[in-house]
C-alpha cells in the first residue's frame, strides 16, 4: 500500500487540528487528561481504535497527559491511515472531555557534525545502543541513528567538508508546530540567547546561548 501523503496534506486534512507534524515526519498530539485515570481511559479507547484499524500509534501515558504519535513505517512517513486514525483519536478525546493542546507537540533530534561518518557512527551506535534508520543501506553511513525502543531522540549526522572553528559540533534540533515556532524563537532570544541566522526560516532558525552553543528551532517542511 502506498497511500503516503505530505506533511502539508496531513495538516490541512479535516479533523487534524489537534495534531502537528514534528521531527522524523511524525504527527503528534498532546491531550491534557488532568488525571491518570482519565489518561488510562483515553489510552484504552486509542487501543481499540488502533486494533480496529490495524494501525498502531506510539502512546505515552503520564499523569495529566497522553501524547500520541503517528507514522506509517511501511511508507516511511505519513499516510491517509494516519489522518483517519488521528481524526478518530481526537473524537475519542472529546467524548471523554479531554482537551488537546495543539501548541504542545515537540520533537527533538541531536545533530553531530562529522567529517568521517564511517569512523564516528560505530561509536555512537555502541554507546547509545541505537540502530540505523530503517532503509539505510550498508554501503554508506546511515544518515541517522534511532532508539530501537522509540523513546529517546534521534541522532543525525551532518556531513561537513571542513571543521567549523568556534562552533560546537553537537547541537539540538527542536521541532515544534509552525504556528508556535516564531514565538519559541522570540522566547529563546528574550531568555538571553541570540539569533545566529533566520536564512532558512520558516523551516528552521539557528540560535545560540550566551556562550555560543547552538540549537535550531525547526518546523517540518510542508513539502517533501
Amino acid at each position: 500500500m502506498n497511500d503516503r501523503i505530505s506533511a502539508a496534506d496531513f495538516q490541512v486534512a479535516e479533523g487534524t487540528g489537534d495534531w502537528r507534524v514534528t521531527a522524523d515526519e511524525r504527527a503528534s498530539a498532546v491531550f491534557r487528561t488532568g488525571s491518570f485515570t482519565t489518561g488510562v481511559q483515553l489510552v484504552e479507547a486509542i487501543g481499540e481504535l488502533a486494533e480496529a484499524a490495524n494501525h498502531h500509534p506510539d502512546v505515552d501515558l503520564r499523569y495529566g497527559t497522553v501524547v500520541v504519535r503517528l507514522m506509517s513505517h511501511d511508507v516511511g512517513g505519513l499516510s491517509e491511515r494516519d489522518v483517519a486514525l488521528a481524526v478518530q483519536v481526537s473524537r475519542a478525546a472529546r467524548e471523554l472531555d479531554v482537551p488537546a493542546d495543539p501548541a504542545a507537540p515537540t520533537g527533538l533530534t541531536i545533530g553531530i557534525d562529522v567529517l568521517d561518518g564511517r569512523a564516528v557512527q560505530p561509536f555512537w551506535r555502541a554507546v547509545l545502543g541505537y540502530e540505523p534508520v530503517v532503509g539505510s543501506g550498508s554501503e554508506e553511513p546511515a544518515p541517522a541513528l534511532v532508539d530501537p525502543a522509540g523513546h529517546l531522540p534521534t541522532v543525525w549526522f551532518q556531513q561537513m567538508d571542513a571543521p567549523r572553528e568556534q562552533r560546537n559540533r553537537v547541537h539540538l534540533d527542536v521541532y515544534v508546530g509552525p504556528d508556535v515556532a516564531a514565538q519559541r524563537v522570540a522566547d529563546a532570544v528574550a531568555a538571553g540567547g541570540r539569533l545566529v541566522t533566520d536564512e532558512f526560516a520558516p523551516d528552521w532558525w539557528v540560535l545560540a546561548d550566551a556562550e555560543g552553543n547552538e540549537a535550531c528551532v525547526c518546523t517540518w517542511p510542508v513539502e517533501r
